[in-house]
């Protein structure tokens, strides 16, 4: 409708033998965009702690998270991201993330209870989950997803996972919805670039490389400047190397990514 209403004032201007005008008036169509409502975040946060267990080993759930007041779309699934980040982690024997942060630690809780009937002095349960805005530009929001889980053995694991919100049309967008038609494979070869720098970064040679290789990952968060990808632990090396985080400058991208998801 602007751009529509902009020609038709030139097309009566230039009736009008008013030329510069013309050409003022069509030029702001041209550069004219949407601009988004701004996306506001409000925290949530919760915590659980087990019930009747043996002091010092109770097991605990402990929430840190945001919810987006104008959009309850976003809101949940950001809560069932994080929720399902945090199932299949004890037993392995779930078959879909809870539906509440309720229903979650009251599971979590059982099987804390039925593997202390087992290993009495095994320290207690913890499940950390945390979300925070991450990056805003441009009219996107990357949220990023942390959770921590401990469940007996010789540590926790934890797990990271970044959420990219386009604000213009309100929705989640993945890297497969960023990329540009038959882009993938030059994806992989600007990532395998990123992964030899980390390589040289942390002094790792060939045996390395060969006993931890590259996988392909779609974790991104695609900041103003560079393009962050997130490995989680054993990904793509040991859990002592923690969660590798490969870079990827933003001109590399061009012509990979939609032009939309490379705007400054």
């Amino acid at each position: 409708m602007f751009c529509k209403a902009n020609v038709s004032i030139a097309r009566r201007l230039a009736g009008g033998g008013v030329m510069l005008g013309t050409l003022a008036v069509l030029g702001g169509c041209q550069a004219w965009s949407p601009v988004a409502a701004k996306l506001d975040a409000e925290r949530v946060e919760k915590s659980f702690v087990e019930r009747g267990c043996p002091a010092g080993r109770c097991a605990t759930v402990e929430v840190e998270s945001l919810r987006f007041p104008g959009a309850p779309g976003l809101s949940e699934r950001l809560r069932d991201e994080l929720l399902s980040m945090g199932s299949g982690i004890t037993n392995g024997e779930s078959d879909a993330p809870a539906s509440s942060w309720e229903e979650y630690a009251q599971t979590f809780f059982d099987e804390a209870r039925e593997t202390r009937e087992r290993v009495p002095e095994l320290p207690g349960y913890q499940a950390v989950f945390k979300a925070q805005v991450y990056d805003r530009h441009a009219d996107l929001t990357t949220v990023k997803l942390d959770s921590y889980v401990f469940a007996g053995g010789a540590h926790g694991m934890p797990l990271t996972e970044f959420m990219v919100i386009d604000e213009r049309e309100r929705r989640v967008v993945t890297l497969d919805d960023m990329l540009r038609e038959g882009q993938t494979p030059a994806y992989r070869e600007a990532l395998s670039r990123a992964h030899l720098r980390w390589l040289e970064a942390q002094q790792a040679g060939v045996d390395f490389a060969e006993s931890w290789p590259l996988s392909m990952n779609r974790n991104v968060a695609p900041l103003a400047d560079e393009w962050r990808v997130r490995y989680n632990a054993y990904d793509i090396a040991p859990y002592s190397y923690g969660q590798p985080e490969l870079r990827i400058p933003a001109q590399a991208l061009e012509g990979i990514i939609k032009p939309r998801y490379l705007e400054r």
